[in-house]
């Protein structure tokens, strides 16, 4: 049976598929989105070509093999790497994979850090490596980097906890209002507040302080919200740009996930041709200048000028069934089981270059 875990010297299960190792779960905040992707990538994967298993990590940290996504209180065997020897063990049997799959959204999974690990692991990863994850989840340094590459971002001020913090009237009078105040390294809108008063920038900068020692105050930016997901290695692929409608007076976390979100996701967008191209071109520019693999969702405001800034480039976009990632592939006809075979065969591509 597919990912059933039997604590064995795994030459005896191989039988010519690819093993691959799924990584769910995780210690971020979002923890049960990890949980939610990593069901539909799980579903996608084809038992005549994988011999997969499933390492769940606890919101403690903890590594474990699980039977089933749907099971996973309780107690299950721990799983160890052995550094340098393409393996794992567990209660005496090596678990080795021929990838990893890491389904982990924000810190702890798309930051470099299973990145690393992979790469001391000597197994190939799914996705960015050590430096694009690093770079991308941290949206400071992003910024740094698209506006050395001549990509236009949001104005914005840095804060770190340890400084004095920036007073509203200088924030106002430098970025006017709303701004938006978010921590630097987070993913998902989880910490992103909207701001118009003083009051609210104070519960704000509060409020990201809670995920973060580095916050971001950005310039609020009139426009739509467009998003482009991207594919490959040296020569990536974009897709059609998508819109997303936000129920709410912001895309936050709830309007992404909560079952009864009003947000609406519009496949293709209707734009202008060359506002669509020029998204797409942007998007590419965006993933090359950040030192993207593998796969990245580059999300945009266009203001009704055809003007655009990027909001943010994210390393391990969500795979659930309302996620905008896989919907633009399979609008540009990649549907979802191919395009997991494609992230696999990427991440094995790059392994031997």
């Amino acid at each position: 049976m597919r990912g059933h875990i039997s604590i064995i010297p795994c030459y005896t299960s191989r039988m010519n598929r690819i093993r691959v190792l799924m990584l769910f779960g995780g210690e971020s905040s979002e923890h049960e989105v990890s949980i939610a992707s990593a069901r539909n990538v799980y579903a996608a994967l084809d038992n005549q070509k994988y011999d997969v298993q499933l390492c769940y990590i606890s919101r403690e940290g903890r590594w474990q093999l699980v039977e089933d996504i749907e099971q996973l209180e309780g107690e299950h065997p721990e799983l160890t790497p052995i550094l340098g020897a393409g393996r794992f063990e567990s209660e005496g049997a090596h678990i080795q994979a021929d990838v990893l799959l890491p389904i982990l959204h924000g810190m702890g999974g798309e930051d470099g850090s299973v990145q690393g690990l992979a790469q001391l692991l000597h197994i190939p990863i799914v996705g960015c490596g050590i430096i694009g994850s690093a770079v991308c989840m941290d949206k400071d340094v992003a910024k740094r980097l698209l506006l050395q590459a001549g990509i236009a971002v949001a104005d914005g001020i840095v804060y770190r906890a340890h400084q004095e913090q920036p007073a509203f009237s200088d924030v106002a009078d430098k970025l006017g209002m709303p701004v938006f105040v978010k921590p630097a390294d987070q993913g998902s809108s989880v910490g992103v507040s909207k701001v118009n008063n003083e009051d609210e920038f104070k519960a704000a900068i509060a409020e990201a302080l809670k995920f973060t020692q580095k916050v971001l105050i950005e310039k609020a930016v009139v426009g739509r919200e467009i998003e482009c997901s991207v594919l490959g290695n040296e020569h990536p692929e974009v897709s059609p740009a998508g819109e997303i409608k936000p129920g709410e007076s912001f895309y936050s976390y709830d309007d992404k996930y909560a079952e009864g979100s009003h947000a609406q996701v519009i496949v293709p967008a209707d734009l202008p041709e060359d506002v669509a191209r020029k998204v797409r071109e942007t998007a590419i520019k965006a993933y090359r200048a950040l030192e993207c693999r593998g796969l990245a969702r580059v999300d945009f405001f266009v203001a009704e000028t055809g003007d655009m800034v990027i909001n943010e480039v994210n390393t391990l976009p969500g795979f659930t069934n309302i996620s905008m990632y896989p919907k633009l592939w399979d609008a540009a006809g990649l549907d979802y089981p191919s395009l997991v075979d494609k992230l696999i065969s990427l991440a094995l591509e790059d392994s031997r270059a």
